[in-house]
């Protein structure tokens, strides 16, 4: 130990003394993502636009602050704090600003700050810079979703004077794609015509076992209301990426399934980020306006009379940032807006530092009153998707993890299918996140169904996690139409929308009322268990890994496929006013 120290010391003198920066590891991992290759080291000319996340004055503070307005009977229950009120626990200190713009100005780098917060900020330099500066070894990588190699290093360091004030520098160690979490798809072999008479026959059929789902089934499944809504000032945000659904679709759907909403009722479209959209191939591009147009159609369809609107982010590039910069240009977005809407819809893909800042951006938009919802995956306990094709991948009992559902500020919506009984798909998405520990509010209930194991259950996962989804709603056999076509079709995609919308009703009556919104649920949620119909069968082995596979079954109580149940739409109604 002695030897060791000592010539630890050493070689900081020698850095030190022959003027080579002094740095410490800031994010590695062993080697790339199963999927990508390396091509070889980048060109030292090749420029690169980095981003940092500057660490925010008081994240703790801000946390303790969501957890006493979230709780329900906490005397500041519900008094969701301003943009400005946020912004002050999550900027940067001055210390952390002057000794990132100091480190600049000293290597004749020029930071630009992107985010409202000033939490966000950037610097453009060459590949030789960035492996000098921050003891990288940046390389091209191929995937198979990429249209381009992308440029990522699997080690990264920080210099000695910005250790403390540096949270994340992206895309460094983050390897997202722009494979897309879209539902798996039944594509129709018969022309629409057909296919509305089977949906038409489905609908009149709803007291059926394993019937086409659509807004009037889900109206009468769970309660919710058609009367429309009153008030102006409740909203829902879908977000898309590098897509926007379809309008005449949405008019189509509308005419099938809710005849009694105008058919030229639509969204609102806002578009952020690159002038021109990245370069999307083209079965990417179907499947992620089939996702953008699935999303709208529930939310219209059944949230009656809900402003909606779609925000569509189109980062620079696909190949560049992909999924881990969209995040965090939709967190941007809305934490620079006054009045931000009520809603905006795996942990190692992008990096540790990377899920952690994108988590604690959900923090700070929960804190302003927002609900944030996201489908708990459609791979079971094997992440976003399972695919028999990967060879092992279905015998590997090291169950993976889905972000953003993992995140403790946001809402995990897991799936279910069929209504006598209602049970959980074998294609929602749960377990327990390897990052994030367990939140007080689903402490009982995670414990609880931690005891239905038995003590041989060969699944690996975290037992103290973070566990999802929180609640679950109809996640099969959905009907939607895309590019003209009826087209039925399953995930937790579906989810989301469908549950956000049942939020959404709700608040309009608590606004009407003069009372603040739901924000933050999960709280609220756990609280009022009551309010949702337990789901106790179903084994979430994934849609494409045998049923025999390792995996978690529903139980009594809360379980990691159905969270706490599907809801009772007048229960959870009574229980938002009884706050």
């Amino acid at each position: 130990m002695f030897f060791t120290t000592l010539a630890h010391i050493l070689a900081l003198l020698i850095t030190a003394a022959s003027g080579i920066p002094q740095l410490a590891v800031h994010e590695r991992r062993s080697a790339a993502p199963l999927g990508f290759a390396s091509l070889g080291a980048a060109p030292d000319s090749d420029v690169l636009t980095l981003r940092f996340a500057l660490t925010p004055k008081n994240i703790s503070g801000l946390e303790q602050k969501l957890v006493s307005i979230s709780t329900p009977g906490n005397p500041d229950f519900r008094e969701w704090l301003s943009k400005e009120e946020v912004k002050a626990f999550v900027q940067p200190s001055n210390e952390t600003v002057n000794a990132f713009n100091s480190f600049a100005l000293a290597n004749g780098l020029t930071p630009t700050v992107l985010s409202p917060h000033g939490d966000w900020v950037s610097l453009t330099l060459t590949v030789a810079t960035a492996n000098k500066l921050f003891g990288a070894s940046f390389q091209k990588f191929e995937h198979r979703s990429l249209a381009q190699p992308i440029t990522r290093t699997l080690s990264i360091s920080l210099p000695s004077e910005l250790v403390g004030h540096v949270e994340v520098i992206h895309p460094s160690t983050s390897f997202s794609t722009s494979d897309s979490p879209t539902s798996h798809l039944i594509f129709p072999s018969s022309r629409r015509n057909l296919e509305k008479r089977l949906s038409a026959k489905g609908a009149e059929e709803c007291d059926g076992v394993k019937i086409p789902m659509t807004p009037t089934c889900l109206e009468k499944l769970y309660g919710i209301p058609s009367t429309p809504a009153t008030q102006a000032n409740n909203s829902i945000m879908v977000t898309g990426y590098w897509t926007s659904p379809n309008r005449s679709d949405l008019s189509t759907f509308l005419q099938d399934y809710r005849p009694d909403i105008p058919s030229n009722t639509t969204y609102d479209l806002i578009e952020i980020g690159a002038e021109e959209g990245a370069e999307v191939p083209p079965e990417n591009a179907a499947l992620l306006q089939l996702e953008a147009n699935l999303d709208v159609q529930y939310a219209l369809g059944l949230a009656t009379g809900v402003p909606v609107q779609f925000l569509s982010v189109n980062t620079p590039s696909l190949d560049n940032d992909a999924f881990a910069t969209a995040f965090v240009e939709t967190s941007m977005y809305l934490d620079g807006l006054e009045d931000p809407p009520l809603y905006a819809p795996t942990e190692t893909d992008f990096g540790e530092s990377m899920t952690r800042k994108i988590c604690n951006s959900y923090l700070a938009l929960g804190a302003r009153g927002i609900s944030l919802l996201f489908g708990s995956g459609d791979g079971g306990v094997r992440g976003g998707h399972d695919n028999s094709s990967i060879p092992g991948l279905c015998e590997n009992n090291d169950f993976l993890v889905v972000f953003p559902a993992s995140c403790p500020w946001v809402t995990a919506v897991g799936g279910t299918e069929g209504i006598h009984p209602e049970v959980a798909t074998n294609l929602t998405g749960g377990g327990f996140s390897n990052l994030f520990p367990r939140p007080w509010y689903q402490t009982d209930a995670a414990e609880n169904f931690l005891t239905t194991l038995p003590d041989d259950f060969p699944g690996q996962f975290n037992r103290s996690g973070r566990a999802y989804p929180d609640v679950s709603v109809q996640a099969g056999n959905l009907n939607f139409i895309f590019r003209e076509l009826t087209m039925q079709s399953g995930g937790t995609s579906f989810s989301g929308p469908i549950f956000a919308s049942i939020i959404s009703l709700i608040n309009d009556r608590l606004l009407a009322a003069g009372k603040p919104v739901l924000g933050f649920l999960n709280p609220w949620i756990y609280a009022n268990a009551d309010a949702f119909t337990d789901i106790t069968e179903g084994h979430n082995s994934g849609y494409e890994c045998p049923t025999e596979s390792v995996a978690f079954d529903a139980s009594k109580g809360w379980d990691p496929l159905t969270g706490i149940g599907t809801p009772v739409f007048d229960k959870l109604l009574a229980a938002a006013f009884e706050c």
